[in-house]
């Protein structure tokens, strides 16, 4: 604090004491008004200490109410007011907070590659594809047709007189012929197999030979065990005087069965008048007729 004090025309400011003024020579008095002019010019000075060393006030002792601070000491600054809190932010509508994205669905694994399929074995030249190799020479015991429900032994041709192919024995119609000289069933080649549609004491074995459908089998079975199954391809029928020699008796290179009865019209003097042809070739091994 700040105390401003003036005596006498003197002026003090501060907390140290200031030095003592010079008195100055009272006038001189008469009587009693002199007396005592002089006595409080003697006591000036010791005013003058009181002054300057005030008695400490009281420990703790509050400032009374309402006092106003002394003339020229600055008035004191009130204390600042506290900040309002901010106001809380209103809380967002849930409609209008962001959705979340969703997530990525997870892209699908990628299928296994399949094995790649075996490559076939190679098939022996001429056959058809996946149809079985070619079987080695061994002659044929018994021929089978499922389709006209006909089994039959097999007995061996040759040529007559004329080079022709022979017929098998009018006096046995069970039974079918096989060219020996040629390929047997199962090789590769054409292999060649007749029977008798009918004999003057009645059907024989290929009386139902012509029905025959693509798709149909016949089966041979051979000396060796084995059973070559051959599938029909198609049936024909020649004229006697148009007979395709070539076609029917040619070389192939696949194993094929040719299977030939009489057609046609018949003529008591000169006999049936065409043939009946079934073209065949192999398409399976089996172990049974």
């Amino acid at each position: 604090m700040l105390v401003v004090l003036v005596v006498g025309g003197f002026w003090w400011a501060g907390d140290d004491e200031p030095p003592a003024p010079p008195l100055a020579a009272a006038p001189a008095a008469s009587g009693e008004a002199g007396a005592a002019g002089a006595a409080a010019a003697a006591g000036a000075p010791a005013a003058l200490d009181r002054k300057a060393n005030p008695e400490a006030p009281p420990e703790n002792a509050s400032p009374p109410e309402n006092a106003s601070p002394p003339e020229g000491a600055p008035a004191p600054r009130s204390a600042p007011a506290p900040k309002s809190a901010p106001d809380p932010k209103p809380a967002q509508d849930p409609k209008s907070a962001p959705t979340a994205k969703s997530a990525p669905a997870p892209k699908p694994a990628p299928a296994p590659k399949s094995a790649p399929a075996p490559k076939a074995a190679p098939r022996s030249k001429g056959t058809s594809q996946g149809a079985p190799a070619p079987l080695p020479r061994s002659r044929p015991t018994a021929v089978a047709v499922p389709a006209i429900t006909i089994e039959a032994p097999v007995i061996d041709l040759g040529l007559d007189a004329k080079g022709q192919l022979a017929a098998p024995p009018v006096d046995n119609p069970s039974v079918v012929g096989w060219y020996a000289k040629g390929v047997t069933p199962g090789e590769r080649g054409n292999a060649i197999v007749v029977g008798h549609r009918d004999t003057l004491t009645g059907p024989a074995v290929f009386l139902n030979l012509g029905v025959l459908n693509p798709g149909n089998t016949v089966r041979v079975a051979r000396a060796d065990g084995k059973v070559a199954v051959f599938t029909v391809d198609r049936v024909k029928t020649y004229a006697k005087d148009d007979f395709p020699d070539k076609e029917v008796y040619g070389a192939t290179e696949r194993p094929e069965l040719r299977l030939l009865t009489c057609g046609g019209a018949f003529d008591r003097k000169t006999g049936y008048e065409a043939n009946i042809v079934v073209f065949a070739h192999l398409t399976d091994i089996a172990q049974k007729i």
